[in-house]
């Protein structure tokens, strides 16, 4: 393939720029198994493969999600850092939480009184 003076061979292996973050594969691993949230956990995961040598398709295929969305996580690594693939939550309804009704209602509601209990009528 030629190469024209001030431009750069093509190359059409994305790899994942760890070294520009100070991290190793083994740091990707580890931030795989640690993360807080399993979506971090998953995206972490997917770039220690690809730094192994996996292709970013193959790892989406294997996982379940779509090659873009995999190639996304890559990219924004390699721009951003791992910060950019720590989940954070964006809004939407919040997760379920019970809560306790006010201290007020818990007073004023009638307490449970026990029912008489019904007897069958006897026989004739």
């Amino acid at each position: 393939m030629p190469v024209f003076p001030g431009t750069r061979p093509f190359r059409s292996v994305l790899r994942v720029d760890h070294g520009r973050w100070d991290q190793t594969v083994a740091d990707l691993r580890h931030l795989a198994l640690t993360a807080a949230h399993p979506r971090s956990r998953e995206r972490f995961l997917a770039l220690h493969e690809i730094a192994q040598g996996s292709c970013a398709t193959a790892v989406a295929e294997r996982t379940g999600r779509r090659a873009q969305t995999v190639m996304g996580w890559l990219h924004a690594y390699n721009e951003h850092g791992p910060e950019a693939l720590t989940y954070q939550r964006t809004g939407g309804r919040p997760p379920f939480a019970p809560t306790l009704p006010p201290h007020s209602v818990i007073r004023s509601a009638p307490r449970n009184i026990k029912r008489p209990v019904r007897r069958s009528p006897e026989p004739r």
